[in-house]
């Protein structure tokens, strides 16, 4: 007869191995490829961002495109694009996309019976609100004139544009987290094509609607490199095992398939 011990820790086991660990064996080639992609994004991101912030601080660098974008932005405004622009802009904002982060992560640990993949998700799009909150009130920087914006006025800080920050993390992270799981060729060409048009789309959507410049939407760009580095990182650490290399904890079954 199984002791109170026994059972408690078959329960454990069950609810880690369904609802926390999921592993996957690749090659060692595969994982080194995983860690050094993610040291470049991070790498870059940072050196990109940094580069951007003191442009943005100087009055110089990549800063020097915002007032001819902005003038662009102005004189090719159309009562379509504009409905389009302010529907993209609502659904990346700060009510809207947590509520579809919410939807998604509860239904993929429904549906994947995993809850790693959501929940790592669910704390990179957290983590990049709170870094866009930590630099907006530490650069203060003003956004373009409010007689320029489309949907009422904004008096928040400009630098680094959360929308395109959130809409990157969520869209980049996402695709990532499928195709890492089951990377056929056919899953890559639609979902990372799927992700930088919404990306992009996001950015055109700010600075059409005179919320933001150009640098402040780059800036967001070298700002989710890191944040998407750091979490090829952590999955890789957390979730690759390579046959034939020891390995310490509970395990789970290697997940075969991409949800």
């Amino acid at each position: 007869m199984a002791t109170e011990t026994e059972v408690s820790g078959d329960r454990s086991g069950f609810w880690r191995s369904k609802f926390v660990v999921e592993e996957r064996y690749v090659s060692r080639a595969t994982r080194s490829r995983l860690y050094a992609t993610s040291a470049i994004l991070i790498a870059l991101g940072a050196v990109l961002f940094v580069t951007i912030l003191i442009g943005v601080l100087q009055h110089s660098g990549v800063t020097v495109l915002d007032r001819p974008v902005e003038r662009w932005m102005n004189a090719d405004r159309t009562a379509a694009v504009t409905l389009v622009m302010t529907v993209l802009t609502i659904a990346f904002g700060p009510v809207v996309l947590p509520i579809i982060v919410l939807i998604v992560t509860v239904l993929w640990v429904a549906i994947g019976k995993h809850a790693w993949r959501p929940l790592l998700l669910a704390g990179a799009m957290i983590a990049g609100v709170g870094v866009a909150n930590l630099i907006a009130y530490t650069i203060q920087r003003h956004r373009p004139p409010t007689n320029f914006m489309l949907i009422g006025n904004d008096t928040t800080f400009s630098f680094p544009s959360g929308h395109v920050l959130g809409a990157s993390d969520f869209l980049v992270i996402t695709a990532f987290l499928i195709i890492s799981r089951a990377p056929k060729i056919r899953r890559v060409l639609i979902a990372l094509p799927i992700a930088w048009l919404g990306v992009l789309l996001a950015m055109f959507s700010r600075m059409y609607l005179g919320y933001h410049w150009f640098s402040d939407t780059l800036a967001s760009l070298t700002l989710s490199c890191i944040i998407v580095g750091a979490v090829i990182a952590i999955d890789t650490w957390r979730t690759v095992r390579v046959a034939g290399e020891p390995v310490t904890g509970a395990l789970s079954q290697p997940q075969a398939d991409g949800t």
